[in-house]
């Protein structure tokens, strides 16, 4: 059974450190271009070195390492799925048969390279919520966005669906695992037969947790509601946001490390 209850995507960890310090418009800014780096990235090499920088950053912020990397266990099927595509499916030089199938040197290859892209952008996503609070991130999405209100974009409604979104992906997997252990009490089996009847076993966890879900929604609206929330219009902050020198060094010091290493690996033969 997947431990729903151990999966730290979307959680937010106080801390005093300088991640947490950082302006969240800065660090949504920085967690983007990250993830477009690493879609530019290649070589294996150079992965190793984002890791080693999402390594540091832990340290800095003062999350732990296990930490961040659980983050990355939500998507491990589509990892493993994504893997076995490429292996089985990209024409090459054959390095193995396993039966009727064929797996390729330049398979392996890019099964390797993807498998390591998408757990590097899940675990940079992931260090943007641990170091900044939804309320932040909230504020941080709207600044970003606010130019766009002169072409009609709501900014501050899409920031606040986004921050409600990641607020709640936490909750979302603690009502799973709570379910999940309700029907083992009841003799449910979810280890056993074959996929087909695994993929018949969690049925039961859906229909409650979908209806939990619009319950949930429905009472954040009416909470909402109650309180007098109507948007973003005369709305203050008690914590202003405030862009700082570090926030600037901070974009400087990534956009040359990103420069280094996406110019490294096309210049040397890594």
């Amino acid at each position: 059974m997947p431990a729903f209850d151990k999966i730290a995507l979307g959680r937010y960890i106080p801390a005093q450190s300088p991640i947490h310090a950082l302006d969240p418009r800065a660090k949504i800014i920085l967690t983007i271009a990250a993830m477009a780096a690493i879609f530019m990235t290649r070589t294996a090499a150079a992965f190793i070195l984002w890791g080693l920088i999402l390594l540091l950053l832990a340290r800095l912020s003062k999350i732990p390492p296990r930490v961040v990397a659980a983050s990355a266990r939500p998507v491990l099927i589509l990892i493993i799925f994504t893997s076995l595509l490429h292996l089985f499916m990209t024409p090459g030089e054959a390095a193995a048969k396993i039966g009727p199938l064929t797996v390729t040197k330049e398979g392996i290859r890019l099964a390797l390279t993807m498998s390591l892209r998408l757990a590097c952008l899940v675990m940079y996503a992931s260090l943007l919520t641990f170091t900044t609070s939804p309320s932040r991130i909230s504020d941080g999405l709207e600044g970003l966005l606010s130019p766009l209100k002169r072409i009609g974009v709501p900014a501050h409604e899409t920031a606040m669906m986004i921050t409600i979104a990641l607020r709640f992906i936490p909750t979302l997997f603690e009502e799973t695992a709570r379910i999940i252990k309700a029907q083992k009490s009841r003799g449910a089996e979810f280890d056993e037969g074959g996929l087909l009847k695994r993929a018949k076993a969690y049925i039961p966890v859906l229909i409650p947790l979908f209806v939990i879900i619009f319950r949930r929604a429905e009472s954040l609206a009416s909470a909402m509601e109650a309180r007098g929330y109507n948007g973003g219009a005369g709305r203050s902050r008690m914590k202003p946001l405030c862009w700082r020198a570090a926030d600037s060094a901070a974009l400087a010091a990534f956009a040359a490390i990103a420069v280094l290493i996406i110019a490294g690996e096309r210049l040397l033969p890594l």
